[in-house]
């Protein structure tokens, strides 16, 4: 009886049109890391650790060339020290973070003297996308866009 349990169950599913794949929880995809080329690591270091307010972790590498931040429990940002000075980056390409207020977000900002502006480019200005989320832009010390918003609901 059990040798006709084991031999028919893997039958039956298969000509249900199933796969055992399918039976199985999906895990979702998550974003691992981003990785940022930068030119001077000191800097762009202590840009994301005291602007965006991220954590450093443990990196593998311990050649002086990386720092890695934790963004959230699964993804990481990645900085890559030796680009270039003169790199341009379009505003299309950019990291985006959420906080709670940002109004107090932009006073830091103010209080760092980064520029900041909204999407069209207006200096000073604030984006309110079509869904009421509240945005800016400016720009790391690599040239790179980051959008900071409201949408930490």
């Amino acid at each position: 009886m059990k040798k006709t349990l084991l031999i028919s169950l893997p039958l039956a599913i298969m000509v249900c049109g199933f796969s055992l794949k399918a039976l199985l929880p999906k895990k979702e995809t998550v974003l691992n890391h981003a990785a940022l080329h930068v030119y001077d690591l000191q800097k762009s270091t202590l840009f994301y650790q005291q602007i965006i307010q991220l954590d450093t972790v443990p990196e593998p590498f311990h050649d002086g060339k990386h720092t890695w931040f934790s963004v959230s429990s699964s993804s990481k940002l990645h900085l890559i020290s030796g680009a270039e000075k003169n790199t341009i980056h379009d505003k299309f390409v950019h990291l985006c973070y959420s906080v709670p207020s940002l109004t107090e977000f932009i006073s830091k900002l103010d209080k760092e003297h980064i520029p900041y502006e909204d999407w069209a480019g207006a200096k000073i200005s604030v984006t309110t996308r079509v869904d009421g989320i509240k945005q800016i832009f400016f720009q790391d010390p690599d040239g790179y866009w980051i959008e900071v918003n409201d949408d930490n609901k």
